[in-house]
């Protein structure tokens, strides 16, 4: 298995410093969640562990080495990167662009072997685009689009999953497929996932460890029941959260929620 750890990274973009002094270690074998408003650096923590932003300081470290020492194709060996919005090439079909994933793994110009044909097969029959398989991806739907680039990261075959926003453009129903098949990766194959997510639920339920981000800083770490108490969620985003055991993993999930402003929760701070 591969190591994941982030030590004092800083990263900003030209206009202004997003991430500050930013230092966590990703659990092996486990799911890690990203959670926290808008603007609070979640997707820009995941582009600096890809190499997508240089860090300002702070280095991201992969294996117990500096990812940024690493060659492009020995990363992707170990590490897959789903970005939150991805464009194919126009007519490009599922099967092709899902292919793709198999590149760090061919040498030369050999072309895919059987082995990477049997990756491929999977990754599009687990995420449900076997009717799909010869379609060109622009001719469909947003959240078929999302299957077909979760199926490449999946047919890439490494020890690590990177994923921003993956059930984005997905009805619930097929949310609930790719979380419930990111799931079963972790407990099968014991990949190690890491994700932002907007639905805190979600998060919550699928996760054995989640990060609290706000304002560029990690607020809270932890377990599910560390992170999801009602005085955390009021720190990371100013609301007064109503919470309650999820039936299906017994984590916390929130039931409702109201803006704080005035509210009760806030007086009694």
């Amino acid at each position: 298995m591969s190591e994941l750890a982030v030590d004092q990274v800083a990263v900003g973009y030209p206009e202004a410093r997003v991430i500050n002094n930013l230092s966590v270690t990703v659990p092996e074998k486990q799911i890690t969640s990203i959670i926290g408003p808008n603007g609070c650096g979640k997707s820009t923590l995941l582009k600096a562990i890809a190499r997508v932003l240089k860090t300002e300081k702070g280095s991201v470290y992969l294996d117990g080495h500096m990812i940024h020492q690493w060659k492009t194709k020995d990363v992707a060996k170990k590490m897959a990167i789903l970005p939150q919005s991805s464009d194919a090439p126009p007519g490009l079909t599922v099967f092709e662009l899902v292919s793709y994933g198999r590149f760090p793994h061919q040498k030369g110009l050999t072309g895919l072997k059987r082995s990477d044909y049997k990756f491929i097969d999977w990754a599009i029959e687990v995420t449900g685009l076997s009717d799909l398989k010869e379609r060109p991806v622009d001719e469909l739907s947003g959240g078929q689009r999302q299957r077909v680039w979760i199926a490449m990261s999946l047919a890439q075959d490494t020890d690590i999953l990177i994923l921003d926003e993956p059930t984005t453009y997905l009805d619930m129903a097929h949310q609930l497929e790719i979380l419930r098949l990111l799931k079963n990766l972790n407990i099968e194959q014991e990949r190690t996932i890491v994700m932002v997510l907007h639905d805190l639920n979600h998060a919550s339920r699928f996760s054995h460890n989640m990060l609290a981000m706000k304002d560029g800083d990690l607020l809270v770490e932890g377990t599910p029941e560390r992170v999801m108490t009602r005085e955390n969620l009021f720190n990371v985003f100013d609301i007064d959260a109503q919470l309650m055991s999820c039936p299906f993993s017994k984590h916390p999930i929130c039931l409702a929620y109201d803006l704080c402003g005035e509210c009760k929760f806030k007086q009694e701070q």
